[in-house]
């Protein structure tokens, strides 16, 4: 792993799924790869067993991650999510699939979804804030229209089809 420190390093916390959770994010974005791991010793904030794994750094896609094993104390919500932008519909579904195996179904609405560890992740074409973002206003709210009414997984097409009228 790059020995370069990243600015801003987002650190996911998990109750104890840290190393797990590093493994299948790597093991599904193609330039990922994972780097230190910690673990704690005797002395530790929560009683966690010394050897325990405390943290994962990682990287999909060049982006560095940090994954806690922190306890039960906090729990992922919707108020953060990282975007995938995708080129095309079979990267989309590539993403989808994979990211919402095993997620909370009831979460899979606009291209959202929460994968099994619960955290929340935005699966979109790559075009879509272009199109959202239109000058043309009749455009952008057809798309905006034909996105809200996405019950899931997007469809490049569907919004394709909405912006060109």
């Amino acid at each position: 792993m790059d020995n370069k420190i990243q600015k801003i390093v987002p650190n996911l916390w998990f109750d104890s799924q840290a190393e797990e959770a590093a493994e299948y994010y790597t093991s599904i974005f193609q330039n990922s790869q994972i780097g230190r791991i910690t673990r704690y010793g005797k002395e530790n904030p929560g009683g966690i067993p010394e050897g325990t794994v405390m943290t994962v750094e990682f990287q999909l896609e060049g982006q560095q991650f940090v994954a806690l094993n922190g306890g039960p104390h906090f729990k992922f919500t919707e108020a953060i999510s990282f975007i995938v932008h995708c080129e095309n519909q079979d990267e989309l579904d590539y993403y989808w699939d994979r990211l919402s195996e095993g997620g909370d179904e009831k979460a899979q609405v606009c291209g959202w979804l929460k994968d099994k560890f619960g955290v929340s992740w935005q699966i979109i074409p790559s075009d879509l804030n272009e199109m959202i973002c239109d000058p043309d206003p009749d455009k952008s709210e057809r798309v905006m229209k034909a996105l809200l009414q996405t019950r899931a997984k997007i469809d490049i097409k569907t919004l394709q089809q909405a912006y060109e009228g």
